[in-house]
């Protein structure tokens, strides 16, 4: 409610025009203000949508010459960016520390810019990161480390920080890129970091210099989801307490509240996933092109509105009605 009340009370439904043309909303700044505060940086940038903030950022940072290192399960946004960017990229098994401090020791006797990437948590397989342990790689290789925070911020952490705030990096961090549309219920994405970096991606981020400005009423939501975030702590203690139950009834301790079951074939998956939602429950199938073939599978996703009969339904419709289906065994996370 406070959330749709904050939205309610915008007087401005778009930006209508990129921000250095039209300038800053106050709405806007206030939320930078507030998300630089929450993450525990010097500053923010609001962009458009995370994907936005991922491939404007990292072409701002490195080009040709330089050397971008990056997991391999890193979200689409990230490679992308990369790609962009004109970098040799360079890719390691996913959260394969020596390869990825193999290839950092490469890139660094090259010369040029460094860029380490990963995500805090992987979206498709709910697993996480070192991140105490990449970033130390990072500093080793004089590396500039970005972390994706898309699926930890709100969840991860004593304050809901995120996956840096869990490993006690947040100061190691160069370059933290968040959504507003998961946790935050809003829409757009945000990069924190220093006040150069902002600066930085004002005069250099094509995704933020040419695209039209988030609108005050999304920001203004975000701004109240998180005033919530911070002031209440009983969603993320209830969702925690929701992820440990589940994990004891599986017998299997679950990283983050992704929880991916492996199928297959993306057919079948498919048609489980139907199955699901016909028996009243929402578990959507995740295929090709998003994971690679024969990796198909349904993703649960647990948030603190869920309920202990949702996860009675899981367990009876998902884990025991179809044991073949749905081993416990198969569960990525």
């Amino acid at each position: 409610p406070r959330v749709l009340e904050a939205v309610r009370a915008s007087a401005s439904a778009g930006a209508t025009a990129s921000r250095l043309l039209g300038g800053n909303h106050p709405d806007v700044l206030e939320l930078e203000e507030a998300l630089a505060s929450f993450k525990r940086a010097e500053a923010a940038l609001v962009f458009s949508s995370g994907y936005a903030a991922a491939i404007g950022t990292i072409p701002a940072l490195v080009g040709k010459g330089d050397y971008v290192v990056l997991d391999k399960l890193c979200h689409a946004s990230l490679v992308d960016g990369a790609r962009l960017s004109g970098a040799v990229i360079r890719v390691f098994p996913h959260n394969d520390l020596a390869r990825c401090g193999e290839l950092l020791a490469r890139c660094a006797d090259r010369g040029g810019k460094l860029l380490l990437l990963t995500e805090a948590v992987f979206s498709m397989d709910g697993d996480l990161a070192p991140l105490d342990r990449l970033a130390a790689l990072a500093r080793e290789h004089g590396a500039w480390f970005m972390v994706d925070e898309a699926h930890a911020t709100g969840v991860l952490g004593a304050r809901g920080g995120g996956g840096a705030e869990l490993f006690g990096v947040e100061d190691a961090v160069d370059v933290s890129l968040g959504t507003l549309s998961k946790a935050l219920g809003s829409a757009g994405g945000f990069i924190a970091g220093s006040a150069a970096l902002r600066d930085l991606l004002v005069n250099r981020a094509r995704s933020f210099l040419f695209s039209t400005g988030l609108p005050p009423a999304a920001c203004r939501a975000a701004r109240a989801a998180l005033r919530i975030l911070e002031e209440d702590p009983s969603p993320r203690r209830r969702l925690m307490d929701l992820l440990a139950r589940m994990s004891a009834r599986l017998g299997r301790e679950l990283a983050t509240p992704i929880v991916p079951l492996l199928v297959g074939d993306e057919r079948r998956c498919q048609e489980m996933a139907e199955t699901l939602l016909a028996r009243g429950g929402w578990t959507p199938a995740v295929r090709y092109p998003t994971v690679p073939r024969g990796k198909a599978r349904l993703r649960i996703s647990l948030s603190a509105a869920h309920t202990d009969a949702d996860l009675d339904w899981l367990e009876r419709e998902v884990f025991f009605r179809s044991p073949r289906n749905f081993d416990a065994g198969r569960i990525l996370a």
